[in-house]
């Protein structure tokens, strides 16, 4: 079962039937509410997941974000989204129903599981067959002169290493 979408991972596999995990690791921006609340997950997480992706890709920006991980976990648990104004209203639905704290309603965790998604009038131009036959070209080929080119990325400073002048432990690990 993949944790998160679109970031370094830990997976675990998990047989297809009913069953949860308990590890809280991930993006903590990604994280599901259950996941946060240490109540036990299943691949529902995948599918909150993927509605954070689906907001961040249109908006430019996470549903949920702040300068600590405790304060991005509140907002994540209070289930509260603010949408950009530029979002159609079947994105919002979308949305709405992807980051969804209540599991019983959360699309992809419904007993229809991955066409409630699928089937979403956001989706209504796509065409999964030609996706899953691997038919649809990408929209944008980034232009690059080989592999490693990151000219494409934008370039920031490095912020410089801070190394203490004091060892906080250094007494407890004398012997190392």
């Amino acid at each position: 079962m993949m944790k998160e979408i679109g970031a370094k991972a830990k997976s675990k596999p998990m047989p297809s039937v009913i069953c949860r995990t308990w590890t809280l690791c991930g993006t903590p921006e990604y994280l599901a509410p259950e996941i946060i609340l240490s109540k036990g997950y299943n691949k529902a997480v995948d599918w909150w997941a993927l509605g954070v992706l689906i907001y961040e890709m249109s908006a430019g920006y996470p549903p949920f974000f702040a300068d600590q991980p405790i304060q991005i976990y509140e907002k994540i648990v209070s289930g509260k989204v603010r949408f950009p104004s530029h979002f159609s209203s079947d994105l919002k639905d979308l949305l709405r129903n992807l980051l969804q704290v209540d599991l019983t309603k959360r699309y992809g965790n419904l007993k229809n599981g991955v066409d409630d998604i699928k089937t979403h009038k956001w989706f209504t131009s796509t065409d999964w067959i030609a996706i899953y036959q691997k038919k649809v070209e990408a929209p944008f080929i980034p232009k690059t002169k080989g592999p490693g080119d990151a000219s494409n990325f934008d370039e920031y400073e490095e912020e410089p290493l801070r190394i203490a002048t004091t060892e906080k432990f250094g007494k407890e690990f004398e012997e190392f």
